[in-house]
């Protein structure tokens, strides 16, 4: 046997996507998604510097829905990073939050935070 000699290994680069559920917003007109497409484009890093997506990210549109493709890692924390940043640059962190889906765990959704509850509260008091 041979000393030093690196094993080639046959396994493929898996690919992750995140997926960014926004039609709840999208329907009220609270937010545009073309902005917010617009903006991971613009902060998100690859190797360290922002925008440079290359061929290793990618980012689309369906309807009210934005899904971001990485063929290496990627982390989903970062991506709720980036849109609670987006919320708040167009202040509308107020009124929404980003909720990871307990079906999909790919998955985000922009909801809206129970104001109802917090009124009845106060108006018990």
């Amino acid at each position: 046997m041979a000393r030093g000699v690196a094993v080639k290994s046959s396994a493929k680069k898996k690919g992750v996507a995140f997926v960014i559920d926004c039609t709840k917003p999208v329907d009220d007109k609270i937010m545009e998604i073309a902005t917010l497409e617009k903006f991971l484009q613009e902060r998100i890093k690859v190797g360290g510097k922002p925008g440079a997506l290359g061929d290793s990210v990618s980012i689309t549109t369906v309807k009210g829905k934005i899904t971001v493709t990485a063929d290496s890692t990627f982390s989903k924390r970062y991506l709720k990073y980036l849109t609670k940043k987006y919320l708040k640059k167009y202040n509308v962190r107020d009124w929404l939050r980003v909720i990871a889906s307990n079906k999909d765990k790919n998955l985000y959704e922009l909801r809206y935070f129970n104001i109802e509850d917090d009124a009845a509260g106060e108006e018990e008091d």
